[in-house]
């Protein structure tokens, strides 16, 4: 076994496949002060091409001349993956698409009351009216059309079904629901997802939000509930606080779920510094699945366990994603733990001697740089020697 989790995951166990859409390239590049060059932004869409990433949303390309040309040039390199970009409901939008070469468009409209009283300024029919003309239009120029309604999770549910059935009629492939404030809770997220799973054959798509810390959590909710294709990005970068990691998901649905989704896990570390690299943004040390911490032990009785058997505070093994096991020795460790690796190495020490590097480790200085596993020795080598000379 490659992983150890709680049995309680499987009591209503659901190994359902899903799609992952990566949107990196587009909503990651919605943080202020995030601008990926076109050679950056083929690199990444290569890497997410490699690791198995079925869909990469490569960008927004009516914006400017510039975006329209980075999204073609991602289009250009014909990878494995379907290459979408978002749209508006505009003909001029669906035109950029056209000149970008991409094989799929995102069309996005929000349908919330307070989207189109205070933003948009039109009402739902003249929404939905200009929809289904951007639809029918895309589809003429034979592209996946998936319809997104923006601010979904503050949208009456009469409403999306007003948007969804039109959509469907004209051709939408998939309909999107998206957390544009990250506001839902995951109990109100299987409720909108099972209702309009009842409602309609299509696949459906969640695009979630961190502003509440719960991109992720509503995403797996969303699967739970039946959702057919779930949004990501690299770190979870995206607008605000972000949207649902890639790697998170992957791994939640791996090793909680059982869901295998094809996905070359162990290159998760690889493509989240290339995202960090070019980005500017860096990953906090406490990051799951890919921060430095993610697998690093200092306490006393985790080292000493972890030596024994590192499931006892790890739930899978860090090579799955790339990672390495690090200990680290200071204030915080104890006695087992250093006899242990000492003695592995090949130091054979006296019950004194070995209380002694103990005491040593933990009279270190508060702000003294944890010793790694490999410096280990030296340091008990280092204080036996001033023993043996006192």
């Amino acid at each position: 076994m490659r992983y150890f989790t709680s049995p309680y995951n499987f009591i209503f166990k659901e190994n359902r496949k899903v799609k992952l859409y990566d949107t990196t390239l587009r909503d990651g590049e919605q943080v202020p002060g995030v601008k990926f060059t076109k050679e950056q932004k083929i690199e990444i869409a290569r890497k997410l091409d490699e690791i198995g990433i079925p869909e990469i949303e490569a960008g927004f390309p009516v914006i400017s001349n510039y975006d329209e040309e980075a999204v073609k040039a991602v289009a250009s390199e014909k990878l494995n993956a379907k290459i979408l970009c978002l749209c508006r409901p505009k003909q001029k939008d669906i035109d950029a698409a056209i000149r970008a070469d991409v094989d799929g468009v995102i069309i996005f409209i929000a349908i919330s009351d307070l989207h189109l009283k205070y933003k948009l300024r039109i009402d739902l029919k003249t929404a939905i009216e200009m929809t289904v003309s951007s639809v029918e239009y895309a589809k003429d120029h034979g592209f996946f059309v998936q319809v997104t309604a923006e601010d979904a999770t503050r949208t009456p549910l009469e409403s999306l079904m007003l948007l969804y059935n039109a959509v469907k009629d004209c051709g939408a492939k998939r309909l999107g629901i998206a957390d544009t404030t990250g506001c839902i809770r995951p109990k109100g997220m299987i409720y909108l997802v099972s209702n309009l799973r009842k409602a309609f054959d299509l696949e459906l798509a969640v695009h979630c939000h961190d502003d509440f810390g719960l991109a992720v959590a509503n995403s797996l909710a969303a699967y739970e509930a039946g959702i057919d294709a779930i949004s990501v990005s690299v770190n979870g970068i995206g607008e605000r606080c972000g949207n649902a990691a890639l790697e998170e998901v992957v791994m939640c649905l791996y090793a909680l779920y059982g869901v295998d989704l094809d996905i070359k896990t162990e290159k998760l570390r690889e493509l989240s510094l290339l995202v960090s690299k070019y980005s500017k943004i860096p990953i906090p040390i406490n990051k799951a699945i890919v921060g430095d911490n993610a697998f690093k032990h200092e306490s006393g009785i985790h080292v000493a366990a972890v030596l024994k058997n590192p499931f006892t505070y790890e739930s899978y093994d860090p090579q799955i994603v790339g990672q390495q096991r690090r200990l680290v020795f200071g204030r915080h460790s104890g006695l087992e733990g250093v006899r242990e690796l000492l003695n592995a190495s090949g130091l054979k020490l006296s019950e004194n001697e070995l209380c002694e590097i103990v005491k040593r480790l933990k009279s270190l200085p508060i702000d003294y740089k944890p010793i790694e596993n490999s410096e280990l020795i030296d340091f008990a080598k280092k204080v036996l020697e001033e023993i043996r000379h006192e």
